[in-house]
């Protein structure tokens, strides 16, 4: 009878599945609420007894979905329209915000985005914590372990008008329309929405986009076309430092017209900016590709550089140099990083060896140097190891040294081994070859600064297991307005 029961079962189940799998289908349209969104902009939206990811929506929203895919039973939506908005969604936003697709979170307000970016770190590491509870024999609620280690999330000391570094396009507004520079519009790769009022940015920026755009608006110049290849007008890219006012603007275009752009640095240079000009410069790029970068620059005016500080120090930043682009938020983010390694003087003397893989322009490092006998920084961007050696010396740190490389190869090259080491890798994490070359080398403490919580979650498990434990962790927000978000973990071998 059992056997019986257990067949009737299964039947019953397949029929169930089957009937479920019909419901939901790729080209229909269905509606629902939101009940979360898990990282990054995955809206996960309730539709009876089934759920479907839809993008660009937030949570208590009820939208109208079509199914654009499903596969083993999961269903992916693309977002028609809001049906309900979520009860606290604000309305004085940027004016750009919903066309523009820069921007995902700028109707929650700020302190529901930080519930949302912490709630989603959280949900990611839980697993990990886990499994540390499992490998440590501990006994208990998995929250209540959690809620120990894990510190909430840090905000942004600036909600706007923080970024300094954007990258804008030409194109169209819309198939032969006029002439727009700014971002793609949302969910479209062709269309741009010109950003003349974006909130993200300063007001230095918005007067550099307008006076650009309508100087070659009234000159009818064209914009380089991504599907026939043809056009000349491509980026414009513009920096400015927080601390100290500085800015770099770069016109990016092809070479398949010549124009003569010194009435367009005259107006540039006649603005009324609250920062300072350092340098205009003409990029030449013929890549195929939509991507910023350099076949020829020429300085058109002032110089290929500026200077921004950070927790004391400065530094020299050209137009391709990495750096954080929320200046202030980068303090905090380097500060919590400081302080999760802690001490590593050793009883007052300066004797500790500290690696700094992916470091970029070398900005962690030089914060370790005074208190450490040296810094290594490894970085695979030639370009940022020049900086970060320009930057260390002109900071009076001569206790750094930089690496252009691999990390994967350049850690069987270095003859001294590391007492601590910092970690700040891309959005794809570790190599695993090479966090097996990190683990290998035993140190009693890792700190992980981590741009995509995803990678750092799948990381921590290979960390574990090879004898590493959680003892801090604590998500930063970087990026307001958007989904982004930093999260920063302390790691210390176990019985250390």
């Amino acid at each position: 009878m059992k056997c019986f029961e257990g067949v009737l079962a299964r039947r019953y189940s397949l029929i169930c599945c089957a009937a479920q799998e019909d419901w939901m289908k790729k080209g229909q349209v269905y509606e629902g609420y939101v009940e979360r969104v898990d990282f990054p902009n995955k809206g996960i939206v309730r539709c009876e007894d089934e759920t479907a990811v839809v993008k660009n929506a937030i949570p208590g929203q009820r939208i109208s979905f079509m199914v654009s895919k499903k596969r083993k039973g999961k269903a992916e939506g693309r977002q028609l329209s809001v049906l309900e908005k979520a009860p606290y969604e604000q309305t004085d936003v940027c004016p750009h915000f919903g066309e523009c697709g820069g921007c995902n979170y700028q109707g929650i307000p700020y302190a529901k985005q930080l519930e949302i970016k912490e709630e989603q770190v959280r949900r990611l590491l839980h697993p990990a914590f886990e499994k540390q509870m499992l490998l440590d024999g501990e006994n208990g609620d998995a929250d209540q372990y959690m809620d120990r280690i894990f510190e909430g999330i840090k905000p942004s000391p600036v909600q706007y008008n923080y970024r300094n570094k954007m990258e804008f396009s030409f194109g169209d507004e819309y198939k032969d329309g006029p002439l727009a520079l700014g971002m793609h519009r949302r969910g479209n790769f062709y269309d741009i929405v010109s950003v003349r009022e974006c909130r993200i940015v300063d007001e230095d920026y918005r007067m550099v986009l307008g006076c650009v755009l309508d100087y070659f608006s009234e000159k009818n110049s064209s914009y380089f076309h991504r599907i026939r290849h043809e056009g000349y007008l491509r980026h414009l890219l513009v920096r400015k430092a927080q601390k100290t006012g500085e800015m770099l603007i770069a016109l990016v275009t092809t070479t398949q017209e010549t124009q003569d752009l010194a009435p367009l640095v005259a107006q540039l240079l006649a603005l009324p900016l609250k920062g300072q000009i350092t340098g205009v410069m003409h990029t030449m790029n013929d890549s195929l590709a939509d991507v910023v970068q350099s076949d020829e620059t020429v300085i058109l005016y002032g110089q290929d550089h500026f200077y921004e500080e950070l927790l004391g120090l400065r530094f020299k930043i050209s137009q391709f140099s990495f750096f954080q682009t929320n200046t202030l938020g980068a303090e905090v983010l380097y500060e919590t990083a400081r302080e999760f390694l802690g001490d590593i003087s050793g009883e007052g003397a300066h004797d500790k060896t500290v690696y700094d893989l992916y470091s970029g322009t070398g900005t962690i490092a030089q914060l370790l140097a005074p208190v450490a006998k040296k810094v290594i920084g490894v970085e695979i961007v030639e370009e940022a190891v020049l900086a970060a050696r320009q930057n260390a010396e002109m900071n009076g740190l001569h206790n750094c040294e930089f690496i252009a490389g691999d990390v994967l190869k350049v850690l069987d090259e270095i003859d001294e081994k590391p007492d601590f080491i910092v970690l700040d890798p891309p959005r794809d994490g570790i190599h695993p070859k090479a966090l097996r070359k990190i683990i290998d080398f035993q140190v009693d403490r890792l700190v992980y600064i981590s741009c995509k919580p995803t990678s750092l979650a799948r990381d921590l498990k290979i960390l574990l297991d090879s004898g590493y434990r959680v003892e801090r962790a604590v998500a930063i927000d970087q990026f307001p307005g958007t989904y982004h978000v930093e999260t920063v973990v302390k790691l210390c071998l176990k019985n250390q």
